[in-house]
């Protein structure tokens, strides 16, 4: 290991630097090949990984569950409802606790304040699942992802259309970490986070990428050698369906949007997909889609985040 991440918790992208990010994703690269060949190591065999969720998940908890078996550790899935947690204790007192028993968490949480009382009440490493402010994990297999794909990461045009949500900031901080030009499309209102964009200048500034905040669903495709989406309206946010659709109408990914890119543009979606909202059938299940190499990649990306960081 040319990195020593030991111990580190895995919050925000925004953390890392560009090299430590190169050795996760070259970790994934080698467990995902391990796993592939029949080869899986037990790295963190005698280990105990608690998984919690405040929210519903699928490929979260799948991916989680099944490389952490496959890295020869054992998983608890722990439902929020199910601890003390709703009864009143502390996130710093559950904390102090778990550290005693376990060797890291996993937290698929609401607000982002709770990981960072988790992480800063524990002496274990603490990984985001899913937060309101990032979804890091998700973007790591992301940029695995267009790694396969492109066979680098720098240079090339990343354009993400619809809300500037958690998963918008997570491709903000990593497309930006390693030199991407980003190009982000939201309709006014929806934009990311001031401090997200601060950051993520910042970054391109030293990886020599860019990033590009716009209303113009078009521009930002133009050009591009990858296009992403997500969900118009994120868990906890369905009461504001029927207006965001109306809103966000122009930034679906259809196929007069991908005509705009490149013509080898791969297209993304972290999944779940509302089919006719923000992603249409056509390009969902076409010749550019990779959405189902980004979901296997969970698995893989996750693997190494965890071995390198317990």
């Amino acid at each position: 290991m040319a990195i020593n991440l030991k111990g580190k918790s895995f919050l925000t992208i925004s953390d890392f630097s560009r090299e430590e990010l190169e050795e996760i994703i070259a970790q994934g690269e080698k467990l995902k090949l391990d796993h592939l060949s029949g080869k899986d190591e037990p790295l963190l065999k005698g280990k105990s990984i608690g998984v919690i969720f405040e929210k519903p998940s699928t490929r979260t908890r799948i991916s989680f569950a099944v490389g952490i078996f496959q890295l020869g550790a054992q998983a608890l899935v722990l439902n929020s409802s199910n601890m003390q947690l709703k009864r009143g204790e502390t996130v710093a007192d559950t904390a102090r606790v778990l550290s005693r028993y376990l060797h890291a968490v996993v937290a698929r949480v609401y607000s982002h304040k709770t990981l960072e009382e988790l992480r800063d009440n524990g002496t274990i490493p603490v990984i985001n699942a899913l937060s309101d402010f990032t979804h890091p994990c998700q973007i790591m297999g992301d940029l695995l992802t267009i790694k396969e794909k492109k066979l680098r990461l720098e240079s090339l045009k990343l354009a993400y259309l619809g809300d500037g949500n958690n998963v918008c900031h997570s491709l903000m901080f990593g497309g930006t970490k390693f030199g991407m030009h980003v190009a982000v499309a939201t309709p006014e209102g929806y934009e990311p986070d001031k401090k997200v964009i601060e950051l993520s200048n910042k970054f391109a500034k030293e990886s020599g990428g860019s990033l590009t905040v716009t209303h113009n669903p078009l521009e930002a495709a133009k050009d591009a050698d990858i296009i992403y989406t997500d969900v118009w309206a994120s868990m906890g946010e369905e009461a504001e369906h029927d207006k965001r659709v109306k809103v966000m109408k122009p930034y679906q990914i259809n196929d007069t949007i991908v005509s705009k890119a490149n013509s080898n543009v791969i297209v993304m979606h972290c999944l779940p997909a509302h089919r006719g909202e923000e992603i249409t059938d056509s390009v969902i299940d076409g010749p550019h889609s990779v959405v189902w190499d980004q979901a296997e990649n969970r698995l893989h990306i996750q693997k190494a985040i965890l071995s390198l960081l317990v």
